[in-house]
């Protein structure tokens, strides 16, 4: 059970275990990247990095939050600034969305929205449920539209994924996760984390993710997500620039 303090961070879209330290880093192969060396702008150079995090599950404690959790961590320590969304009290989507519609008036859609459009790039991170990612997961998703008045919310903002499973190891969240990524116009990176057996892979007492292989990649999985967004995130929009639409706007 959480405490009300975590409670309270819960909701305030920060981490749930205040606790920032990395047990299983081994800080002599963990470096953050030499910024200089991108040649990136002074400007790219101050600003940290914004992720949003979406997990799928509405348990109190669950295991796409505990890994997503973890993944906060590492980007945190990479430099990054991080704030997660509580899917708790989100409706179930309507068909379509419009300027002056419930995105505009419903608290919990307008702040998915607005942290949507808030992020550099994004953590997704769900539980397998019959083959594929939750209803929890894939709601918040659905509330995140394609395009909002002339906004794209999602458009050329990285994303990297994540899955927990109850059983053995399976990359169909994933796979189908990185599918609606690429559909949400999003710049999915290659690498993945797939964690079998959850509950074998934390500890109970401090939701903390156990040393392990497993573990290694989602560090992997971070600095790969971290050193895309840096590379990325000043170009998107030369990156995401199509012919179509160009001639649509004529």
């Amino acid at each position: 059970m959480l405490t009300d303090e975590q409670k309270d961070l819960l909701y305030s879209g920060k981490t749930i275990y205040t606790d920032p330290s990395l047990p299983n880093l081994h800080e002599n192969h963990f470096s953050k990247t030499n910024l200089e060396s991108l040649g990136l702008s002074e400007d790219a150079l101050k600003t940290p990095p914004k992720f949003l995090i979406i997990y799928g599950s509405l348990r109190e404690v669950s295991y796409s939050r505990l890994l997503a959790e973890e993944a906060a961590r590492i980007l945190i320590k990479l430099g990054a600034e991080v704030k997660f969304f509580d899917p708790r009290d989100l409706p179930m989507p309507q068909e379509g969305y419009k300027i002056g519609g419930e995105a505009d008036t419903h608290p919990k859609i307008k702040e998915l929205i607005d942290l949507a459009l808030w992020a550099d790039g994004h953590v997704w991170s769900s539980p397998e449920r019959h083959g594929s990612m939750s209803a929890v997961f894939k709601t918040q998703i659905d509330h995140i539209p394609l395009s909002f008045g002339s906004v794209r919310p999602t458009q050329g903002r990285t994303l990297a994924l994540l899955q927990v499973a109850g059983g053995s190891q399976s990359f169909n969240t994933v796979n189908n996760m990185r599918i609606l990524g690429r559909w949400m116009r999003m710049l999915v990176i290659p690498n993945q984390s797939s964690v079998p057996s959850a509950y074998t892979q934390f500890d109970d007492e401090t939701g903390r993710m156990k040393p392990s292989p497993l573990y290694n990649r989602v560090v992997d999985v971070m600095e790969e997500l971290m050193k895309f967004t840096l590379l990325t995130r000043d170009k998107k929009d030369y990156l995401v620039d199509r012919y179509s639409e160009r001639c649509d706007s004529e």
